[in-house]
């Protein structure tokens, strides 16, 4: 199994978090992020980690949830020690156990499950596991829907000190450490769909003689659009239609139905099915690519965990008294249908049609610049002819080479402690940089006075605890920390362990090794040093010495055109719309969105400025787009978008822009690989003759600048010049 960057990123944020003192822990993580897989991962390494350990997953009563969850750990992680109610009933909690359980036959009145009888009941079990000296910890999936008292109750009986709660929208535990999965980081990974599109190409004013009947027009057609673009990717994938009916009423159902019908969509052919409380039909795998029914009749959200990604197009609709929104009835079309982003915005995006302006408004506040109105654009004929040259991965590996990994953090090493082939004196080196060198494990605590409760006080001493080295009392520590060390850079707990192996163990050849340590050395090193050997191995994945020093990627390279047509998305309480003329799109608005701060100026420069002719707003990810390959240091490819593609006085500029420089000259870029960036468009640039540059604005002057040479962070550096010197007003 291998994980996504933000899911290895959440396993690290969570064992961070079981050594933090608060009890609750919520894990906040929108729908599609692969919660199931991220949870399981980090209970198989922390049993590792930990001995006596127990797991129980607590999932809500409908459906049959814990058996999903289950299924999902016995297949990503192999061995893995799983059971149901069932199992634990049978045999108790054991050490390692991973125990997925449903919330309702522990809750619901007269379950058997705590029933006395011939067999220990339930609570039984619980109380032998803590007399055996098992630890539990409890996760609650979907917690929103049981924070109750009944179910807190149940908790207690487990005596934990830990509780994860989950959920896409989690109620507030007070002192809870919380971790939140970026939504964008899900994006990125081609989890969900990039956009939600509301009422897409609606006019001003829609006059009908029938809302319900527009609305399922407006799906049906955007289906057939969206099943017709999927077998021109070689993709057999049926889009699905989520009709959602208000809550109390029925009066609509034979309308949509009879609409359905004239569309030749029935239940009698199977293209149409329905998940009423009381009535299913044609549910049986509608969660395939390639299912038959077209279109599904709600009410409400569907059953919790339901999990269909083919599902794209929802249709809200309402009766007199509109909705509350609520987040999960959208989460059910954001799914990528095979997790993977198509490179084409109309497969990549997910559409909602409704007259629901209550339901619209919850939208557009849960997902912000996620949900936005749309329209589609067209390309002006005189731009048609424009071709660049575009790249792409051709030898991408969805993990990082270890072998290169290796070599930039003793590369780091060097050039950050100055360590050669010396042994000794790497070691000395070290030790005068913090590094501890102790057969023993040396743990830290305070002493002294405190009037608060930071411990800051000058009072506070510091003293050193040391403990005797054992190697098979203190292999789970070390387990512990290189797996920790190696969630820091994504690479799993074999490769990170042979990382150190070769740089510090005598048993291990390597020809940069840093130290020869005995093998039990080793241990106590790593114990020792777990935090400078994380940050300075974090340090190596993203500095720019080793990442200069790899071989170029080899790429392949394509034609690129700028797109004939493109989905735009724009925000309709902007106090203007202007259009900007020399966008190479017709009627292409000064709303635009989303868009930061850098990219709305300098959209107006190129308005304001007679030296451009006309300018293109590059896409961000997808096949369609003009990408440059880069790579970072552990040899994983990246691919690059820049912003603009510009036409300037005869001559086409590619620029990027990134945050620009407070009124005291700090850098407001987030982006670490800037420089690195810049680099693989200057020689893209010079490559293929063409002109541009990265282009941030300086706060205290507020003007634009740009930088085309060489890179600087240093807004003073002259390799900094305003554009308006470069390319005229």
């Amino acid at each position: 199994m291998t994980l996504k960057d933000f899911q290895l990123t959440a396993v690290k944020s969570l064992f961070e978090a079981m050594d933090k003192p608060a009890r609750d822990i919520i894990l906040k993580s929108p729908t599609g992020s692969g919660k199931t897989i991220i949870l399981t991962y980090f209970m198989h390494q922390y049993i590792q980690s930990f001995s006596k350990t127990v797991f129980v997953w607590l999932t809500p009563g409908k459906g049959d949830l814990e058996e999903q969850s289950k299924a999902k750990m016995d297949k990503y992680i192999h061995a893995s020690q799983t059971k149901l109610l069932s199992d634990v009933m049978t045999a108790g909690f054991e050490e390692n156990d991973s125990c997925f359980i449903n919330w309702e036959k522990l809750t619901k009145k007269g379950n058997n499950a705590l029933k006395d009888g011939e067999r220990a009941n339930f609570l039984n079990h619980i109380q032998n596991a803590l007399y055996n000296g098992l630890r539990f910890v409890i996760i609650v999936d979907e917690s929103h829907q049981n924070n109750t008292i009944k179910a807190d109750e149940i908790i207690q009986y487990f005596h934990t000190d830990k509780i994860i709660r989950c959920s896409a929208t989690p109620k507030g535990i007070k002192n809870a450490e919380v971790i939140e999965i970026p939504e964008e980081e899900v994006i990125a990974a081609g989890l969900i769909k990039k956009m939600l599109i509301i009422n897409e190409d609606f006019p001003q004013t829609v006059v009908t003689e029938n809302q319900t009947e527009y609305l399922l027009e407006q799906a049906y057609n955007k289906q057939r659009n969206l099943r017709s673009a999927f077998l021109q990717n070689n993709c057999n994938i049926n889009p699905l239609i989520v009709v959602q009916l208000p809550n109390k009423s029925d009066a609509l159902l034979d309308n949509i139905e009879r609409w359905f019908e004239t569309q030749g969509i029935t239940y009698e052919n199977g293209q149409l099915a329905v998940w009423l409380d009381k009535r299913h039909e044609n549910l049986e795998n509608i969660e395939n690519n390639d299912a038959k029914p077209v279109a599904v009749i709600i009410k409400q959200a569907v059953a919790t965990g339901w999990d269909c990604p083919r599902a794209q197009i929802l249709v809200k609709l309402r009766d007199n008294m509109d909705e509350t929104f609520e987040v999960q009835t959208i989460g059910r079309i954001r799914r990528m249908p095979e997790a993977k982003h198509y490179g084409n915005d109309l497969l990549d995006s997910c559409y909602l049609y409704t007259f629901d302006g209550k339901f619209t408004a919850g939208v557009k506040m849960s997902l912000g610049k996620g949900a936005l109105e749309a329209c589609s654009l067209f390309l002006k004929n005189e731009y048609k002819q424009i071709t660049l040259t575009s790249e792409q991965r051709t030898s991408f590996s969805v993990s990082r080479s270890p072998q290169k990994a290796l070599l930039a953090v003793a590369r780091c090493f060097e050039s950050k402690y100055k360590t050669g082939t010396n042994k000794a004196e790497n070691k000395t080196r070290l030790q005068a940089e913090g590094f501890i060198f102790s057969e023993d494990i040396i743990r830290h605590t305070l002493s002294g006075e405190t009037a608060t409760l930071d411990f800051s006080s000058s009072d506070m001493n510091t003293i050193a605890v040391t403990e005797k080295m054992n190697t098979h009392t203190h292999g789970r520590d070390y387990h512990h920390k290189i797996s920790k060390i190696g969630l820091e850079i994504g690479m799993e707990y074999s490769y990170t362990n042979t990382i150190i192996r070769k740089l510090f163990d005598a048993n291990f050849t390597y020809n940069r090794k840093i130290l020869a340590l005995p093998p039990r050395e080793v241990y106590s090193f790593v114990l020792n040093n777990e935090t400078l050997l994380k940050h300075t191995i974090r340090e190596a994945m993203a500095a720019e010495i080793a990442q200069m020093q790899l071989e170029t990627p080899a790429v392949s390279t394509y034609e690129f055109r700028i797109p004939q047509s493109c989905i735009f998305t724009y925000d309709a309480t902007a106090k203007t719309h202007a259009v900007m003329e020399k966008n190479v799109y017709q009627n292409y608005l000064s709303s635009a969105e989303p868009r930061s701060s850098s990219e709305r100026k300098f959209e107006k420069f190129c308005e304001r400025s007679s030296s451009v002719e006309w300018w293109y707003k590059n896409g961000d990810k997808g096949n369609e787009y003009l990408s440059v390959v880069y790579q970072d240091n552990s040899g994983k490819q990246k691919l690059f978008y820049p912003d603009y593609v510009i036409g300037v006085n005869g001559e086409i500029w590619i620029i990027e822009t990134k945050g620009g420089f407070d009124r005291s000259g700090n850098s407001q870029d987030i982006d670490m690989y800037t420089p690195k960036k810049f680099s693989v468009l200057k020689t893209y640039l010079d490559k293929y003759g063409l002109k541009g540059g990265i282009v941030r604005n300086d706060d205290k002057s507020d003007e634009l600048c740009i930088c085309m040479d060489n890179y600087s962070d240093d807004i003073q550096s002259d390799d900094w010049q305003l554009l308006q010197n470069i390319i005229s007003l």
